[in-house]
């Protein structure tokens, strides 16, 4: 029995590390690329270079333009943590607005903030682009800021909405007795207990901004303003021999900040994710 047991044992670890291996092989592929010559990327599936290259990483962050991969990196800062930060701030307080609160009205525009979930983000770009050319927003990073500031992400709404209906009403009513107000409530009483729901938005909107290409490709027209995934399309030379191991060094550096975003603060969003969708 000792020996079946230990066998299964072994036999699942070693699945599980071939497993491993072919859903992170596409990374050690892209980290082991950057180090090769073209000919070796397409005529080899080898993770060790033969010849390595190791310049790629010096002459991909310089870049073949005016602008160098600092200045993409700059302009994606600028514009990812900004959206966090406000989508941060709206989604709780459109969170705490429809979980704690009766208002007139409030199944109904629950229902049409649930509804736009639905709707694919095709449908809703030629209307936006032109919204966004009356007002003068384009070739700026306000068609994503904007939208953060006004809580246009029911996604995450949703997701602090089902939070905060998962703390107990009697700490507001506690709260209430000892006089605090809402405001004080949200902020010194439920805000400590939504730190995992706060992480889990962070991560969520962080990356997807951080790796968005169509929309910054439809707003973004300056290449001086060009995130990071603008700028690696950019280093593609369609008309002449393209360096793919510089293409792939810089795409090894764009992963890092959500990766490591990710892996610090990975309790919390487990937590987060886990607890979201509980309803006292």
């Amino acid at each position: 029995m000792k020996i079946s047991k230990v066998a299964n044992h072994v036999f699942a670890y070693i699945f599980l590390v071939f497993l491993g291996y072919i859903m992170i092989y596409p990374l050690l592929f892209m980290l082991s690329a950057s180090f090769k010559s073209n000919v070796e990327i397409f005529g080899s599936l080898n993770l060790i270079p033969r010849e390595p290259v190791f310049d790629a990483y010096a002459r991909g962050w310089r870049g073949s333009g005016q602008y160098s991969f600092s200045t993409f990196f700059l302009n994606t800062f600028i514009l990812v943590l900004p959206t966090v930060f406000f989508t941060l701030l709206s989604s709780t307080i459109v969170g705490y607005g429809f979980a704690r609160f009766r208002f007139s009205l409030k199944k109904i525009l629950f229902m049409l903030m649930i509804s736009t979930l639905m709707l694919p983000n095709t449908v809703i770009i030629i209307p936006r682009y032109i919204f966004f050319k009356n007002l003068g927003w384009l070739d700026s990073y306000l068609p994503f800021i904007v939208p953060a500031i006004l809580g246009a992400f029911p996604f995450f709404n949703f997701m602090m909405v089902q939070f905060f209906r998962g703390i107990p009403m009697e700490l507001d009513e506690s709260a209430r007795l000892d006089g605090c107000n809402s405001f004080t409530t949200l902020w010194r009483i439920l805000l400590p207990l939504c730190t995992p729901a706060l992480f889990s938005v962070a991560i969520f909107q962080f990356v997807w901004t951080w790796n968005d290409f169509m929309n910054a490709l439809i707003y973004i027209s300056s290449v001086k303003k060009f995130p990071v995934a603008l700028g690696l399309r950019m280093a593609i030379d369609i008309g002449g021999e393209t360096r793919w191991n510089q293409i792939l060094a810089m795409s090894c550096i764009s992963i890092l900040p959500p990766s490591l975003l990710f892996f610090f603060a990975q309790n919390y969003f487990v937590e987060g994710i886990s607890t979201a969708g509980l309803k006292e």
